[in-house]
C-alpha cells in the first residue's frame, strides 16, 4: 500500500488492469446489487436538489420509486445510498434500445440540464473508499460482472488508477493526482531495482 495526505491506496489500484466495456456488461453495475450507489451527504443534499433537473431524463417508473422513497434511502448496512426500483436497478438507471443501462443523472450532466455529473462512487467504480478515524482506504473491488473490463484493461495495458484518472481528481484534486503517479514511479524504480 502507498499512502497519500490520509488516503491509504491499495496496490491494487496500481497495478490491476481495467477499462469498462459498455458494450459488453450492458451497465451492468447500474442493475444488480445489495443497494443502490452509495453517497456522501454533500451529494444527498445535492441531488435532492437538482432532481427537477434531472427528472425529465429518468423513466416513469424510476421516477415513481424516487418520489416513493426519496433521493437518498438507508440501505440495511445503515449507509446512504441512491434508490432502487423494486429491489432491482438503480430508480435513476435508463436503458437504451439494446438493454445498456445508463445513468439518468450523467444524461442530464451531459446535456447542461445539472451541474452535478453522478454520485461519485459510481464515478469511481471499480475503486471503492472507506473512511476510518485516521484514514481513508481506496480499494479495488472485484466484481465477476467488470469480467470483460478486466480483459479489455489487459488487452490495453490499462490501470485501474489510469483509466479512473478523472475521478480520482474530481475526488482528490490534480496535485493528489499527481502525487499518486509519483508514487508509481518510484515503485516501479524500486521493483527493477530488486530484479
Amino acid at each position: 500500500m502507498i499512502q497519500i495526505n490520509d488516503q491509504i491506496i491499495s496496490l491494487e489500484v496500481l497495478r490491476e488492469e481495467f477499462v469498462c466495456n459498455l458494450s459488453a456488461c450492458k451497465g451492468a453495475c447500474c442493475v444488480h446489487g445489495d443497494s443502490g450507489a452509495p453517497l456522501d451527504k454533500k451529494e444527498m443534499v445535492t441531488i435532492a436538489k437538482e432532481f427537477s433537473n434531472i427528472r425529465p431524463y429518468l423513466r416513469p417508473e424510476g421516477v415513481e420509486s424516487i418520489e416513493s422513497q426519496g433521493t437518498s434511502v438507508k440501505d440495511k448496512d445503515g449507509d446512504w445510498v441512491t434508490p432502487l426500483r423494486e429491489g432491482k436497478e438503480c430508480a435513476f438507471t435508463v436503458f437504451e434500445k439494446d438493454g445498456t443501462a445508463k445513468c439518468g443523472i450523467e444524461m442530464a450532466w451531459n446535456d447542461g440540464a445539472t451541474h452535478f455529473r453522478k454520485p461519485i462512487s459510481c464515478h469511481l467504480y471499480p475503486i471503492r473508499t472507506k473512511k476510518y478515524p485516521t484514514f481513508e482506504a481506496v480499494n479495488y473491488e472485484r466484481w465477476t460482472i467488470c469480467s470483460d473490463a478486466c480483459s479489455l484493461g489487459k488487452e490495453l495495458n490499462v490501470p485501474v488508477y489510469k483509466f479512473l484518472k478523472d475521478p480520482l481528481i474530481r475526488k482528490y484534486g490534480a496535485e493528489w493526482y499527481s502525487a499518486l503517479e509519483e508514487a508509481v514511479i518510484e515503485l516501479d524504480k524500486m521493483k527493477q531495482a530488486d530484479q
